[in-house]
């Protein structure tokens, strides 16, 4: 009986997880319009999509305080609840780290940005969307198909890697533009490279303590 209500909390536990990743996919959804928008010019619609990015991420920082109520409850190893508040913590961050480039983008939108630069942040950004979207299918085996859940997070590595190509291209495509921006541009669009693969990173991390817990859920 005991077993039971245990897998019942764990159960609850990663139904919300999951809940969690939906929406930080959503703040990278919109972050990935917003930088499609900024390459057309289109400012305000720009302004209205970070907008509801805020909004949403703050959605994701309520459901990881959730999370952590419920861990607090039940009698999981002290392991597993480690692995599973670094879980949800690492998807937190994913929304931190996009709404960081979102406020980027924003303050970009006065700035004379070259239309080759914004595409490629664009191809970036789609990058992060992809590997995202895969960790979320990840973590909805998670405790239920543990096999689909470990081979999907290895997926997620995968994608990373793909954005990570990305992030040098941009980063050489920076310096081919140096002499053409003005240093605060400058600086500021590598702060927007940064976090965007900060983002990205800390879906891989994610990944990782999914492959973990397929083994402690067994």
């Amino acid at each position: 009986m005991e077993r039971w209500f245990e897998k019942r909390r764990v159960n609850k536990v990663l139904e919300i997880a999951y809940r969690q990743m939906a929406v930080a996919l959503d703040t990278i959804n919109d972050l990935e319009r917003a930088i499609d928008l900024a390459t057309q010019g289109k400012k305000d619609s720009v302004k209205t999509t970070i907008a509801r990015l805020f909004k949403t991420e703050e959605e994701v920082d309520d459901l990881r305080r959730v999370v952590f109520e419920e861990l607090t409850k039940g009698t999981l190893s002290p392991r597993d609840r480690e692995d599973i508040m670094n879980l949800v913590k690492n998807l937190d961050r994913v929304a931190d780290y996009v709404k960081d480039s979102a406020r980027n983008v924003l303050v970009l939108l006065d700035a004379d940005i070259p239309k080759e630069l914004w595409d490629a942040y664009h191809e970036m950004a789609h990058g992060i969307v992809s590997t995202a979207g895969v960790l979320r299918e990840s973590l909805k085996s998670l405790g239920e198909d543990n096999s689909r859940a470990r081979v999907m997070s290895e997926r997620v590595e995968e994608e990373e890697n793909k954005v990570d190509k990305k992030f040098l291209e941009i980063k050489s495509l920076l310096l081919s533009y140096g002499d053409k921006l003005n240093p605060a541009s400058l600086i500021l669009l590598k702060d927007l490279l940064d976090s965007m693969e900060e983002a990205t990173d800390r879906c891989a991390d994610t990944g990782d303590y999914i492959r973990v817990l397929t083994v402690s859920f067994k």
